[in-house]
């Protein structure tokens, strides 16, 4: 066999290669309100839903994520309603709510045929994930909350932890850009000005600042302040139904973290089988803190 046909051989196995890491898969899943549901998947294996935190944000941040996890199994990432390519054409308290936002995730687990998926869910996508699991517990394998706000509203309770992570000069900043947004100024120069100042609350590791400033200037606030309403309305609070949820739960959060680790204790002792990780030097975002151990924990987790 010639050196060109052996190159020829390792090319097309190596893009072979990139495409079972990279995406695979991507389309539409129709909701029983018949909007559209946009999702793309990575990998092949065992399925894992991953939510992506907000409300009101889009899943792009996700996809080095949901690479790296695919690497072991199949990752499967989604717009939530109103965001990215899930679009809709009115935005009010009929067409977004928590009810609405779970009946999707199992419009989209029909859609892919999937009996149980293992599900992640990070910050938002945490409560997304624990109300989903009271809902359709018979749909879910086993549950990660990352870095969760939470199986109640005890987070809307407790001191304000963006802000005492902020030194003097970063809250200056971020009350100056939060005045400008609040008078009509809705500029991506407004949002990073005001995602720098907020950004050092949210990573342990300074380096990762422009990544979740940027990050911090796409959320829609409209979904935002509907979803939060939502919740507040119905008194979010999962406790009471989870604790007959008796499958494997992983809750792993930053010691350092936005969400308090009174927080992630009391998702600890409200799933009967759950395990708690309190990440050291880290803070919102574990995969960027931590990453080594923060994907190697998931992992040994969804192998266990």
């Amino acid at each position: 066999m010639s050196n060109f046909t052996m190159k020829k051989i390792f090319l097309i196995g190596f893009i072979l290669f990139l495409g079972n890491i990279f995406a695979q898969n991507e389309g539409f899943a129709v909701n029983t309100d018949g909007s559209k549901t946009y999702y793309k998947t990575f990998g092949k294996g065992e399925p894992l839903l991953i939510i992506n935190g907000g409300p009101g944000m889009n899943s792009n941040g996700f996809e080095d994520m949901a690479k790296v996890l695919g690497e072991n199994q199949q990752t499967i990432l989604y717009d939530q309603r109103g965001t990215g390519k899930s679009k809709l054409s009115k935005l009010d308290a009929k067409t977004i709510s928590m009810k609405l936002m779970a009946d999707d995730m199992e419009s989209l687990r029909k859609h892919l045929k999937i009996k149980k998926w293992n599900i992640l869910g990070h910050s938002f996508g945490g409560m997304l994930a624990s109300y989903y699991a009271t809902i359709y517990p018979n749909s879910i394998n086993k549950l990660i909350l990352s870095s969760s706000g939470g199986v109640d509203l005890s987070l809307l309770k407790g001191p304000n932890l963006i802000e005492s992570n902020l030194s003097p000069v970063e809250k200056d900043s971020m009350n100056y850009w939060n005045d400008k947004i609040e008078k009509g100024d809705t500029s991506h120069k407004a949002r990073l000005g005001r995602g720098r100042a907020m950004a050092p609350a949210y990573v342990y590791d300074q380096k990762f600042i422009p990544i979740i400033a940027e990050r911090l200037t796409q959320g829609n606030s409209t979904i935002n302040g509907l979803l939060w309403s939502d919740m507040q309305k119905m008194n979010f609070d999962c406790k009471s139904k989870l604790k007959s949820f008796k499958n494997p739960v992983l809750i792993i959060q930053g010691k350092e973290d936005i969400i308090s680790n009174e927080i992630g204790e009391l998702a600890h002792q409200t799933f009967p089988n759950s395990k708690l990780i309190l990440l050291e030097h880290s803070k919102h975002y574990g995969w960027l803190d931590a990453r080594d151990k923060y994907f190697s924990d998931i992992n040994s987790f969804l192998r266990s």
